[in-house]
């Protein structure tokens, strides 16, 4: 897939970091040599905020950098103005759905648990409404439909020309309990056995027979860049969500989501209890 602006500045900043420590400068240092405080250069090596392509060039050479190494990081933060779809849409964002939608419009991988909803990207537009509608009780209806509308949006991720794989491990508690009514949950269950067939999405149901898991944290997605060090987790929590990227806290979630592979259905069983579910309605 094409490397977009999130996917640049995240890549910029670990690449400067990288250089930097190869050259056993801190940053008060790196920053002393070419004229900008460390605060500044804690933010691009953060990915946070703009950055300037000049200070990024100076950093380079200072740093030893080989001129094929300087060359792509000045391309880089040329290219790393974040420019997305959501940023035309006339009512204002969360600040977490924000960076959500920033990072999942350049993942090439999703890998999900969902232990009290079906994930976003895989909702109909009843039961998203019936999540909203419970999740923000101080919303009036319009904010509901913007938020739904937005849901749908991002879910166009699935049907683009190089999609990013969906690999979803749902609790039987989310497909057991009625959400929207009996209606809107039977349509949720049979896009959900539709979606099987898809060869980018991925879904296992972890039954209640599986007892107690690796995941009683509650849901989490771990969003995966082109690359291992761009990846991010993102984990619910009452009123947004919480963004980590450190490499102890992947790790520790990447290996849960392995133990929730593992403990789940496998994928002809889980469609096999998706059904029944969806008879029982």
């Amino acid at each position: 897939m094409a490397v977009g602006p999130t996917t640049r500045r995240r890549q910029l900043g670990a690449d400067l970091r990288r250089l930097r420590e190869r050259k056993g400068l801190t940053l008060e240092e790196a920053g002393a040599l070419v004229g900008i405080s460390k605060a500044t250069l804690s933010r691009y090596e953060k990915k946070e905020g703009s950055v300037k392509w000049p200070a990024v060039d100076a950093l380079c050479r200072e740093y030893g950098a080989t001129d094929e190494e300087r060359q792509t990081l000045v391309e880089l933060a040329k290219g790393a103005k974040i420019q997305g779809w959501w940023r035309s849409l006339a009512d204002p964002i969360p600040e977490s759905m924000n960076l959500m939608l920033t990072l999942e419009d350049e993942v090439v991988r999703e890998d999900h648990y969902a232990c009290m909803y079906v994930p976003g990207l895989l909702q109909t537009r009843a039961y998203a409404e019936a999540v909203h509608r419970a999740s923000e009780m101080r919303c009036s209806e319009q904010e509901i439909a913007h938020m739904v509308d937005i849901r749908m949006k991002r879910q166009e991720l699935l049907t683009r020309e190089d999609p990013p794989h969906i690999w979803a491990v749902i609790d039987e508690a989310v497909i057991r309990r009625l959400v929207g009514g009996r209606a809107a949950m039977r349509e949720q269950l049979e896009h959900l056995i539709s979606l099987t067939e898809e060869p980018h999405i991925t879904v296992q149901i972890l039954p209640f027979a599986s007892g107690a898991h690796a995941a009683a944290v509650g849901s989490f997605v771990v969003l995966g860049g082109p690359a291992p060090e761009l990846d991010v987790v993102y984990v619910d929590i009452i009123g947004g969500g919480l963004f980590m990227e450190k490499p102890e806290e992947l790790e520790r979630y990447k290996l849960a989501f392995e133990y929730l592979r593992a403990q789940a259905l496998d994928i002809p069983s889980s469609v096999a209890l998706l059904g029944q579910a969806c008879r029982e309605l």
